[in-house]
C-alpha cells in the first residue's frame, strides 16, 4: 500500500483518502492498484458497510500522472492497475461514497458514475479532456454519460472537455448534493453512516439490483475504451499532448488527419 493512499477503518467504514497533495491528487499506477486493494479489503471485511473516498479541501485528484501514463497500458487492460481499479469498482457490493473538492479531472469525474453518492463542494470542478489529450473516454463514460444526461450533452463533456462547476453536475445528476468545501467530507461521513445503519444484505441487493440492467454492456464498453486508450497514449496525437503539456502550451493537432 502506498502512502500516496491513505486507508482507515471507522465505525464500519473504510476511509480511502488520495494522499498526493504536491501533485494535486495526480495518479500513478501504484496508487491504483493501492485503491483497488482498498476496495478489495472492504469486500473481504465483514465489518465493513461502506467505502468512502476523499481527498482533501483543495483536490480531489488532478487525473492521471501524464508521467507515468506515457510509458503506456502493456497487455489486458482489466489486468493493468487501472482497469483493474475501475473494474474493482464497477463490481463492488458495497456502497461508494465519494467527498469531491477542488479539480476532478479525467477519472476523477468517471469513477463517480460508479459510486453510490457523491457530495462536492462549491469549489469543485469537474472535466472530462480526454479527446483534449488525444485520448478517448474511459470507465463506461461513453455509454453512462450518453444515458443519463443524452447524446449531445454527453458529447459537449467528451468531445471539447470542459470544465464544468458543482452546480452544473447537480444538474445532471452526477453528485447528490453541493456543500461548502469544509463541509463536503462531513456530509459524506454522514451518508456513510446512514449506509452503514441499514440493513446490509438489503443495501447490497438493492445496489445489484440498480447496477443490473447495464452491467453486461458497461464491462463490454470498459474493456473496449480500455483496449483504444491503451492505443490512444501510444498515438502521435497523444505525444503532441504530452510536450505541449510539459511545454505548458496548448497542443498543435492542426497536421493531423
Amino acid at each position: 500500500m502506498t502512502d500516496r493512499i491513505l486507508t482507515e477503518k471507522k465505525d464500519q467504514v473504510l476511509i480511502v483518502r488520495l494522499n498526493r497533495p504536491e501533485r494535486k491528487n495526480a495518479l500513478t499506477q501504484a496508487m491504483y492498484t493501492s485503491m483497488a486493494d482498498a476496495i478489495d479489503q472492504a469486500e473481504a471485511d465483514k465489518d465493513i458497510r461502506c467505502i468512502l473516498f476523499t481527498g482533501n479541501n483543495e483536490c480531489f485528484t488532478a487525473g492521471n500522472d501524464l508521467n507515468d501514463f506515457t510509458k503506456g497500458l502493456p497487455g489486458d487492460f482489466r489486468e493493468t492497475p487501472v482497469g483493474r481499479f475501475l473494474f474493482v469498482l464497477v463490481n463492488a457490493t458495497k456502497p461508494v461514497v465519494v467527498a469531491v473538492n477542488g479539480p476532478a479531472i479525467g477519472i476523477g469525474t468517471t469513477m463517480l458514475l460508479h459510486c453510490d453518492m457523491v457530495m462536492a463542494g462549491t469549489n469543485a470542478a469537474f472535466q472530462m479532456p480526454f479527446a483534449s489529450l488525444g485520448l478517448c473516454p474511459e470507465g463506461g463514460s461513453s455509454l453512462l454519460l450518453p444515458m443519463w444526461i443524452g447524446r449531445v450533452r454527453a458529447a459537449e463533456l467528451l468531445m471539447l472537455g470542459g470544465r464544468f462547476s458543482a452546480e452544473e453536475a447537480l444538474r445532471l445528476g452526477i453528485i447528490n448534493r453541493v456543500c461548502e468545501p469544509g463541509d463536503t467530507e462531513v456530509a459524506a461521513w454522514e451518508a456513510c453512516q446512514k449506509l452503514a445503519a441499514q440493513a446490509p444484505a438489503a443495501i447490497r441487493a438493492t445496489k445489484e439490483l440498480l447496477k443490473r440492467p447495464n452491467m453486461e454492456a458497461l464491462e463490454e464498453t470498459m474493456r473496449v475504451e480500455g483496449a483504444l486508450f491503451g492505443e490512444r497514449l501510444k498515438s502521435p496525437e497523444a505525444a503532441e499532448s504530452f510536450r505541449a503539456f510539459v511545454e505548458k502550451r496548448k497542443p498543435d493537432f492542426s497536421r493531423f488527419s
